[in-house]
């Protein structure tokens, strides 16, 4: 099954700065047992300053001001994705 785009939202905020939220349905898999394949990002004069999302091979995980953290998804199994 190919992923389908559930969601896409690009938009400026009240600071004119950027918000793009991307979701989509994919197959369940053990570091997607939720289905979803997702990116939330939140960018300031061209820099990624704030992301969430769970890439291929590396599952849930965050981005922030150039860093990434690696979160421990099989604790939030069962629970809703909240970005």
């Amino acid at each position: 099954m190919k992923a389908v785009l559930l969601l896409y939202e690009k938009y400026p905020d009240t600071y004119g700065n950027t918000v793009e939220i991307k979701i989509w349905s994919v197959p369940h898999t053990e570091l997607r047992p939720h289905g979803l394949k997702y990116s939330l990002v939140y960018i300031v004069d061209r820099c990624r300053v704030v992301g969430y999302d769970n890439e291929t091979g590396k599952g849930d995980h965050k981005h922030i001001d150039g860093s990434e953290y690696f979160t421990n998804s099989r604790a939030r199994r069962g629970c809703a994705l909240i970005f």
